[in-house]
């Protein structure tokens, strides 16, 4: 399976790289769409969670018909309440306003309530004007898309539909449906069946898998993220910086529960007293003289 994986993945590499291939592609998706020019730049979002939890949204870009990963970009779905959107069309809905809210602020537009946008969902000032001042060069989310894609059916291209007419975004817009690979176009009762052999059917499969392998990377990162840091973080005073140091010096939770309180206090930023606090928390029915050799040394005394 692992030898097929990878034959799979080095006939896509060759086969983006085939310039030929990749114009036909482009030029078959935009007659069996009826684009009015080939999509020369694509953008395609998917979401991924686990039942709700740590939802993360993809979004990958092609140029010319090959992958331009330098432009991919990853969210963190937050939610009304910051704790996740209700469903799939709900992330979908905030990943795209997120987008294209960024790529209106980078051509001039003023809005006031501009989500941040950068490998965790935030973090990149956002700056009105398409140029870059330092470097002279157009900024990134500032080119607009000749074709929206998104992974799924009716329920994503309607919340996507939305999202793109809310902001005045006009950027064609389908979906690709996984089952029957059906090509799903807004307020289109039938879907756009492409022949199986079609070339510009692989280029939206090749989007759409690239756009999953993404946003599940990510995904599964946070998800390790969490489960590794979830029990650090009731430790009072222990926050992110020296819970990386922690696991950095000993390289898992059970081996901190293992360790003296000596040698979590010999870790940088970890005094005595905040040693003896994590030892209590991860250990609450170690006897306190386990916790540190000082006591025993008083109890000699």
């Amino acid at each position: 399976r692992k030898n097929a994986e990878e034959a799979l993945r080095l006939h896509k590499t060759r086969r983006a790289g085939d310039l030929t291939q990749r114009s036909a592609a482009l030029e078959e998706l935009a007659e069996a769409l009826d684009l009015p020019e080939a999509p020369l730049r694509i953008e395609c979002y998917d979401i991924s969670h686990t039942q709700g939890t740590h939802q993360v949204g993809s979004m990958v870009v092609f140029e010319d018909g090959a992958p331009r990963k330098s432009d991919y970009r990853r969210f963190v779905v937050r939610g009304q309440d910051g704790d996740g959107a209700n469903d799939d069309t709900a992330a979908m809905r905030e990943v795209l306003t997120r987008r294209f809210k960024r790529l209106l602020a980078e051509q001039g537009a003023e809005l006031a309530d501009v989500e941040l946008v950068g490998a965790d969902g935030d973090g990149v000032p956002v700056v009105s004007g398409p140029i870059d001042p330092e470097t002279g060069r157009a900024r990134r989310f500032s080119y607009a898309p000749g074709l929206v894609v998104v992974d799924g059916g009716p329920p994503q291209v309607g919340a996507a539909r939305a999202v793109l007419d809310e902001l005045g975004v006009d950027a064609p817009l389908v979906g690709l449906a996984k089952r029957l690979e059906e090509v799903w176009v807004p307020d289109d009762e039938f879907p756009v069946v492409l022949p199986r052999t079609s070339p510009a059917l692989y280029l939206l499969q090749y989007l759409r898998d690239e756009s999953h392998r993404f946003a599940i990377t990510h995904h599964r990162k946070r998800r390790s993220a969490g489960m590794t840091r979830s029990v650090l973080d009731d430790v009072p005073g222990l926050g992110p910086a020296r819970q990386a140091a922690l696991l950095k010096e000993f390289g898992s939770v059970k081996r901190i529960r293992a360790a003296s309180a000596d040698e979590i206090s010999s870790v940088r930023g970890i005094g005595p007293a905040l040693a003896a606090t994590i030892l209590e928390h991860l250990t609450p029915d170690r006897a306190p003289a386990e916790h540190t050799g000082r006591h025993d040394r008083k109890e000699l005394a």
